[in-house]
């Protein structure tokens, strides 16, 4: 059966090859350097293992990522309008990227060509594997036979309740993208003092310090915990994911112990899928971020 629409996201949603494949969605890559010259698509030129690797063993080199290009956007666009297969494109919020605006700029030289054209392009107001877990709600309206039209108003109106809650390494990350202040990061390596860090509505907010991974961690569940009992809605109608970077065993025993915590709780949540955290946000994290991804799902 022919799809009503096809699912376009920018690489920042951090989903695995071959789920992206799975799903029948197409992934438009970012790029990533590490040395501000030579820049590789992610998942393509570069696989997020070996990105990691590079991270850890060359302490003090900052890799540097790259949005799509308009050109990227417009060869991916382009096939759906020739077959007249309409597109909803997904993209990084617009604070930390420019990838939307890329998207846009294709759309136009597409129109230009095909004027009958549909190409919606969203911004998520979020990243990494909470919009992997958006572009997944994408996917459940598609293939429960939403209308073009209805998946975009459903789209629009679950976006807003995204949330991420996590933590990193230590300091050093932010401090040289100059997300912390320099007091901050120095008090960060004396202290063994991490932030917890929540992003929502397309911008990251402080949720607090404290010292060593474990009570930081702990830190980002209670803010998952409060955020699903301050809802109007059961913690069935969220979908919920475990995010990590370069440690994939700490982040499945993450995911267990807060799957045990939220049963513990009452909570009836069957799995929590576990991604790992791309390049597009890692070069500012670092090797070790870790946390959760919520968001409301499209169908519940």
């Amino acid at each position: 059966m022919r799809e009503a629409f096809h699912i376009i996201s920018d690489g920042s949603c951090d989903l695995p090859t071959e789920l992206v494949r799975e799903k029948n969605v197409t992934v438009v890559p970012f790029y990533v350097s590490f040395d501000d010259t030579h820049y590789m698509k992610e998942n393509v030129e570069i696989d997020i293992r070996d990105f990691y690797q590079q991270m850890v063993d060359r302490k003090g080199v900052y890799p540097k990522s790259s949005m799509p290009s308009i050109h990227d956007y417009e060869e991916v666009f382009l096939p759906f309008a020739e077959d007249g297969m309409p597109v909803i494109c997904i993209c990084i919020t617009t604070k930390f990227s420019g990838s939307m605006q890329s998207a846009l700029n294709a759309r136009e030289l597409v129109l230009e060509k095909y004027p009958q054209a549909q190409i919606t392009v969203i911004d998520s107001t979020i990243d990494t594997v909470l919009q992997g877990q958006y572009v997944l709600e994408a996917v459940a309206l598609r293939d429960s036979g939403a209308s073009y039209e209805d998946a975009v108003a459903r789209l629009e109106e679950i976006k807003s309740t995204g949330r991420i809650f996590f933590t990193v390494g230590n300091m050093e990350y932010l401090k040289h993208g100059g997300r912390v202040g320099k007091v901050a990061a120095v008090a960060g390596s004396v202290l063994d003092i991490r932030p917890i860090i929540t992003l929502k509505q397309g911008e990251i907010f402080p949720s607090g310090i404290d010292r060593g991974r474990k009570r930081t961690t702990q830190k980002a569940l209670e803010l998952l915990l409060e955020y699903l009992k301050e809802s109007r809605l059961g913690s069935e109608c969220f979908s919920i994911s475990v995010g990590y970077g370069y440690d994939r065993e700490e982040g499945i025993a993450f995911r267990d112990h807060a799957l045990a915590v939220l049963r513990e709780k009452g909570h009836a949540i069957e799995e929590i899928p576990t991604y790992q955290i791309g390049a597009t946000i890692g070069v500012h994290t670092g090797p070790y971020p870790l946390g959760f991804g919520v968001i409301e799902k499209a169908i519940h």
